[in-house]
């Protein structure tokens, strides 16, 4: 077949009618409906991935925010200031959706009034400050890491306590942020029985009960 009689060929199929309207016109549309549906998701994304948002319900404004407003991560010398997405959102596409679904069972919580007072919220405190520390210990402190850079660190520049501690096990991979960092954003609950890092531990290579 010549190449006349293929391009021929093409453009009837793409220009006979399917019922009313050509295909052609239906495989238009259908690609400007995908970039609207793609464009309104993404921006319906970014939407919920703001602090605003975050703390537009009653629960998280009144506690993990106001408790956050507390802490240098809210105010600090250089001016710096983490969100809410910051810590709790990853920033890859990819981790991000899969957290954004995971998240999607809070909304569940939110209308059964899980921690809709404060005497709740408290109750509730250390089982979901157990599930942050869960995931954040299972993806190395991803969150942690987008603004604090292991390979950046002076640790001349450092508390000689912190020094020993990003020395023994953050730069040798034995902890992670986490691991020592945990009451950083929000108060700590009751830590009974839960391992924590002491300035003494450095040099015995090893964590248990002890103070942050």
């Amino acid at each position: 077949m010549a190449l006349g009689d293929s391009l021929r060929a093409i453009w009837r199929t793409f220009t006979r009618p399917a019922t009313y309207l050509s295909l052609g016109f239906l495989t238009l549309g259908g690609f400007l409906a995908g970039v609207a549906f793609w464009g309104g998701f993404n921006t319906a994304l970014e939407a919920t991935n703001t602090e605003a948002f975050c703390i537009s319900c009653h629960e998280m404004q009144a506690n993990p925010y106001e408790e956050m407003k507390q802490t240098i991560h809210f105010t600090n010398r250089s001016g710096v200031r983490a969100t809410c997405p910051d810590c709790h959102v990853p920033h890859h596409w990819t981790d991000k959706i899969a957290r954004k679904m995971q998240a999607s069972k809070e909304v569940w919580g939110h209308l059964f009034g899980t921690i809709s007072t404060r005497e709740k919220f408290v109750e509730m405190r250390r089982t979901l400050a157990e599930h942050e520390w869960a995931r954040l210990k299972a993806n190395n402190s991803l969150e942690c890491r987008n603004c604090h850079s292991a390979e950046s660190m002076d640790i001349t520049k450092q508390s000689p306590r912190a020094a020993r501690a990003h020395e023994e096990f953050l730069f040798s991979g034995r902890m992670t942020c986490i691991d020592c960092h945990k009451g950083i954003a929000h108060r700590l609950p009751d830590m009974t029985g839960i391992a924590q890092w002491r300035p003494d531990q450095a040099a015995q290579g090893g964590a248990g009960e002890g103070g942050q």
